[in-house]
């Protein structure tokens, strides 16, 4: 019997991709505030079309999880924003505004 390991690599791999955007998201939400949202969402997309063009099979996979992992860090920098403003997470102090835009309320 022949077996197949490909799909426990590939879990394996997925699984270490989610947990390595998970600081990813953190740092840039610290760093560059809501404005990081743009790069998820570029490299998503860059990696999507690059997934689409390479011949190798395992690979393609990995690059199309790593760019949904960028979609879905579009909608975590967002939901970051709402764990600093709990206090759940640090805010940058050298970061003008936390990246928010000013309103009348916070000038």
């Amino acid at each position: 019997m022949d077996l197949n390991y490909w799909g426990l690599i590939v879990g394996a791999a997925t699984f270490v991709i989610i947990g390595v955007f998970h600081p990813i998201v953190i740092k840039a939400h610290y760093y560059f505030g809501l404005k990081s949202r743009w790069w998820f969402l570029a490299g998503g997309i860059v990696l999507s079309a690059v997934a689409l063009l390479v011949r190798d099979l395992v690979f393609s996979i990995l690059l199309g999880v790593v760019a949904f992992s960028m979609f879905w860090s579009v909608k975590e920098i967002k939901e970051q924003e709402k764990r600093v403003e709990k206090g759940w997470f640090p805010e940058n102090p050298r970061r003008k505004n936390g990246g928010r835009k000013l309103n009348d309320n916070n000038k």
